[in-house]
């Protein structure tokens, strides 16, 4: 439970980036290639979406705002609170990796999938957490450049990064979501396979990202040491997070099914969104930092929630069976 497929699979791709770095021209085939994936990767997220469940899901305002200010509110106010303690702990760079993992976007296959299973608002689940993807696009390179203050030298202007990652991830979604008449039914049969192609996807960009910043000398700055510091402090921080986002729900007054939801959706971080736009945001050594805290934080997230959705799926029977 604790190590699926995909976890066990992205450690190897982290070992072959390490020793193993793609180089010249197999840099340049794996860049193309990466940009090829992560097109198709959000096409078929636009396809996946259904019209119905947005309309569904839409309706319920109160919990979409709260979700939204728990991804891109509250988790930033965290990591900005957090930085005198951080600084000293993991350092400028591996710091700014996790501001920039606090102004992502939420999850959307996860999010839903863990919400499904312990029983939660699965209509507002899909609106919520396909909504946060999307408006991350736009915002998150808007909050990198408000926090973090990336000098141009080291990554692309505000607007020039909206662009990109507009081109590279919004139009092919929309293209994605315009098709869905077309190859819906497809795609709504093939989830398990597509999938997949989601993981594969992942895979290969971490691959390309970690190999460029390996070979600008990532491990020569970032020690063992290091990385068990990040990983208790992603540890920390999804625990905060997760007790925020429960605690809110409850004092809010929201029901069981929509506490659930605020919890699997207002507590994780993407990084089929992540990966690409941190590429577009960081250039050279900034990129293997930016990547490190979000790569843990999101095996760490998915470990955790697998476990509360299945004790929220026994309280579930439990309460019917009582009812």
């Amino acid at each position: 439970m604790l190590f699926d497929n995909f976890t066990l699979i992205l450690l190897a791709v982290v070992a072959t980036a390490t020793l193993l770095p793609a180089q010249g021209q197999g840099a340049v085939f794996f860049d193309g290639l990466t940009v090829a994936a992560i097109a198709l990767l959000f096409f078929m997220h636009g396809a996946k979406l259904s019209r119905q469940a947005i309309i569904a899901g839409m309706m319920h305002w109160r919990l979409h705002t709260l979700v939204f200010a728990c991804t891109f509110l509250m988790f930033p106010i965290i990591g900005l609170l957090a930085k005198p303690m951080l600084l000293p702990l993991v350092g400028d760079k591996l710091y700014m990796g996790i501001l920039f993992l606090c102004v992502l976007p939420g999850t959307v296959q996860s999010a839903i999938a863990f919400t499904s299973l312990a029983g939660g608002n699965v209509p507002a689940a899909v609106c919520s957490a396909s909504a946060s993807s999307i408006i991350g696009i736009l915002l998150t390179p808007l909050l990198v450049a408000l926090l973090m203050q990336v000098d141009a030298s080291e990554g692309a202007s505000p607007l020039r990064s909206i662009g990109s990652i507009s081109m590279q991830l919004l139009l092919p979604f929309v293209l994605g979501h315009a098709m869905r008449p077309i190859i819906g039914d497809w795609v709504d049969k093939h989830k398990k396979n597509l999938s997949r192609l989601d993981q594969t996807s992942i895979l290969l960009v971490v691959y390309t990202a970690l190999s460029a910043s390996v070979v600008e000398g990532l491990w020569n700055t970032v020690l063992p040491k290091t990385l068990l510091v990040l990983t208790l402090v992603c540890c920390v921080l999804l625990a905060v997070v997760l007790f925020l986002t429960a605690w809110l729900g409850e004092r809010c007054g929201f029901s069981r099914e929509d506490r659930i939801t605020i919890v699997f959706c207002g507590s994780k971080k993407s990084m089929a969104t992540g990966v690409p736009m941190a590429q577009v945001l960081f250039a050279g050594p900034l990129l293997g930092p930016a990547l490190l805290p979000l790569i843990i934080f999101h095996q760490i997230q998915l470990m955790v929630c697998a476990v509360m959705a299945q004790h929220y799926a026994r309280q579930g029977e439990a309460l019917r069976a009582t009812g």
